[in-house]
């Protein structure tokens, strides 16, 4: 990756862009959307286009799949297990309810 694809990847996400990630977030399970729903409330205005890519390879897995790796019964594997997934992975199982 050049440095200025670097500097894409981490370029702050858009409104548009975010609308679009939010809509795609969502799920059929309600466990998956509450864990989805604190993390949008705590980092959405922080996201950067890198970390949208990587919430994106997350919301390819299947409702239980997703489930499974939010609650760390399974480890990524895959595509799931590249760095920036791992981290976004971990920024959504750690996401609170802002205060």
């Amino acid at each position: 990756m050049t440095t200025t694809d670097n500097a894409a990847a981490d370029a702050p996400l858009d409104v548009r862009a975010l609308s679009k990630l939010k809509w795609r977030c969502r799920r059929g399970l309600l466990e998956n959307d509450l864990f989805i729903e604190r993390f949008f409330a705590r980092h959405e205005t922080g996201l950067t286009v890198r970390q949208a890519q990587a919430l994106g390879v997350l919301m390819d897995l299947s409702d239980n799949d997703l489930l499974d790796q939010l609650l760390g019964r399974k480890t990524p594997e895959g595509p799931q297990a590249e760095p920036d997934v791992v981290q976004v992975l971990e920024m959504i199982r750690h996401a609170r309810s802002p205060d």
